[in-house]
């Protein structure tokens, strides 16, 4: 994670770089004549939309690394990313637990077909998406609670 920090810290940085020569460049081409920004009935010397842009992108770019900076320190260990002696297998986390043979996912991934479907034809289509849903929810829920599972 120490990385991924770093790297985020980088891109801040490059993005505020970016948007102090955008705006200086927008400054230099207002003052040679070229500009055609106009904002009401004046003309600007800077382009808002770019500035503002890039300048909220190195923002994201800096709360990213601040957050990922604080999990970092929050957590109490490395994490095998971080440290070079570590196999591929060290960053394996256990996934949970899915039935090989359960055919609700299947019949989910239909409902939201459906929900879908009916979002761009006719919303009478997405009712029936939803209430599918809701039962292979159900169903999927209580998958263990039937029949050789039973408890």
């Amino acid at each position: 994670m120490g990385a991924n920090v770093r790297l985020f810290w980088v891109l801040a940085s490059f993005f505020l770089l970016a948007d102090i020569a955008y705006t200086i460049w927008n400054f230099i081409y207002f003052e040679q004549g070229f500009s055609t920004t106009v904002v009401g009935d004046v003309t600007s010397p800077v382009e808002w939309v770019g500035t503002i842009g890039l300048l909220l992108t190195a923002v994201l770019a800096g709360l990213i690394a601040f957050y990922l900076r604080r999990t970092h320190h929050g957590q109490g260990g490395e994490l095998p990313e971080d440290i070079e002696s570590a196999n591929i297998d060290d960053g394996d986390a256990e996934q949970g637990f899915f039935s090989p043979w359960s055919w609700w996912p299947i019949l989910l991934a239909g409902a939201a077909a459906l929900l879908f479907l009916g979002i761009a034809v006719g919303f009478w289509i997405s009712i029936i998406g939803v209430t599918i849903g809701v039962i292979v929810l159900v169903g999927w829920t209580y998958e263990y609670y039937r029949r050789y599972f039973g408890h």
